[in-house]
């Protein structure tokens, strides 16, 4: 549905720009953000601290696992002439702290996915001052993504000489890197 809209906003782009020859031809171009991102120095800091972090979590919910399994082997290891009250008090405590677990793992999540929005915000802003400031110094009227956040495409030809992301790149201050060599197919 997002591919079929922006190819009409640019259909229409482009029959207005043919009955109106006031307004001289819209330069549209396009960045790929996950290629800068890539690139940037900040982003390898990034996934660093995200991994420290998921780690940490990790092994957290592995003492916490561990704890669980022990007090479990406990439990099955009860002789059978255990009194039911202790049963049922070893029950009730295997039972808290598998809730326990659920609850940390729920809440590792959102500690995880907060960190990485803490951590990626700044510099998807200072991508998308630099993707502004490069449109403007080269005179797009437009500049489209390539990706979706589902994986599709929304442009489905894209002429790589369009391809600000080197630009940005170079704005950001960083040197990108030189694109790989394919290897030629031999029959």
């Amino acid at each position: 549905m997002r591919t079929l809209l922006v190819a009409l906003f640019c259909g229409l782009l482009i029959t207005a720009n043919a009955q109106n020859t006031d307004h001289p031809v819209q330069k549209i171009g396009y960045a790929e953000t996950d290629y800068i991102m890539s690139q940037l120095p900040d982003a390898k800091k990034i996934e660093s601290e995200l991994k420290t972090h998921g780690a940490q979590l990790e092994n957290q919910m592995k003492a916490k696992y561990d704890d669980y399994q022990a007090k479990l082997k406990a439990y099955q290891g009860m002789p059978a002439t255990t009194p039911d009250a202790i049963k049922s008090d070893k029950e009730r405590e295997l039972a808290a702290l598998q809730e326990n677990m659920q609850k940390f793992q729920q809440d590792a999540q959102s500690s995880y996915t907060k960190k990485q929005a803490d951590l990626l915000d700044p510099i998807y802003k200072k991508i998308a001052k630099a993707i502004e400031e490069v449109a403007k110094e080269n005179g797009y009227t437009f500049i489209l993504s390539p990706q979706m956040t589902n994986g599709g495409d929304i442009i489905l030809y894209n002429d790589e000489k369009f391809n600000i992301s080197d630009l940005v790149l170079k704005k950001l201050g960083v040197t990108p890197a030189p694109p790989t060599q394919v290897p030629a197919k031999t029959n």
